[in-house]
């Protein structure tokens, strides 16, 4: 029988946005996931009613092996009457549409890949900006409606605090992120990490915006459109 992946909100398996994804698939070979499942780690964040200007919701298909491509991995949402690719960024992230009859119908997420290799769940990001520029009194205000949302969905939150934002860029790029404000000018030091914590592959060109170590007013500017923008909290 193929299996599925159960991950309720009603079973206290409420995907952290921000970890890694937590909820493996199990059953080995089976090719498909349970779209209510999906859904419904989703939707918490569509009906999260307080500030969420600066963020964004992902669905993530996360490779467990760092040396695993995302090349030619494909996720479709199949259903009796609903067919839908649903394409992945670098990061393995897709727009997952909250679709009612999709819903009622159990369809299904298929992955062209045995999905015991992979994780699912939401990813929460900040949204990057076209211009490329960010104030610094907006980058504080996006982690900090990051953390409330976390804190929202899980308790263990509430002794959390914001350091800062994660930038990531594809790896082996010539990214830079620059920091000014009235004293200097910098660049902030680049090193290979993951675009989300918790992802195994760790090869993205990744650099850490620290609130401590720059004033409140300060301009970040991003020569690059990074693949990711994601709260620290610590």
């Amino acid at each position: 029988m193929k299996a599925r992946l159960r991950c309720t909100l009603a079973a206290g398996c409420l995907l952290s946005a921000l970890a890694a994804p937590v909820c493996r698939a199990q059953g080995g070979e089976a090719g498909w996931i349970s779209y209510r499942d999906a859904y419904r780690t989703m939707v918490a964040f569509a009906k999260y009613g307080a500030a969420k200007s600066f963020l964004q919701m992902h669905y993530q298909v996360a490779p467990n092996d760092p040396e695993q491509p995302l090349d030619g991995v494909r996720l479709t949402l199949s259903g009796r009457s609903t067919q839908l690719n649903l394409p992945l960024d670098v990061t393995g992230r897709t727009v997952l549409p909250l679709l009612k009859a999709a819903y009622d119908e159990n369809a299904m997420l298929v992955l062209n890949r045995r999905v015991s290799a992979f994780t699912f769940g939401p990813r929460l990001s900040i949204v990057a900006r076209v211009d490329g520029i960010y104030e610094g009194t907006d980058l504080r205000a996006a982690c900090d409606q990051a953390l409330q949302y976390m804190r929202y969905v899980d308790a263990s939150y509430q002794g959390r605090h914001c350091a800062g934002v994660r930038f990531a860029f594809v790896p082996a790029s010539e990214a830079e992120v620059r920091i000014r404000d009235p004293l200097r000018d910098a660049t902030l030091p680049p090193m290979e990490g993951a675009a989300f914590e918790g992802d195994a592959n760790a090869a993205f060109r990744v650099m850490l915006y620290r609130f401590a170590e720059w004033p409140e007013r300060a301009l970040v500017i991003s020569q690059n459109v990074p693949v990711a923008i994601t709260p620290l909290i610590e």
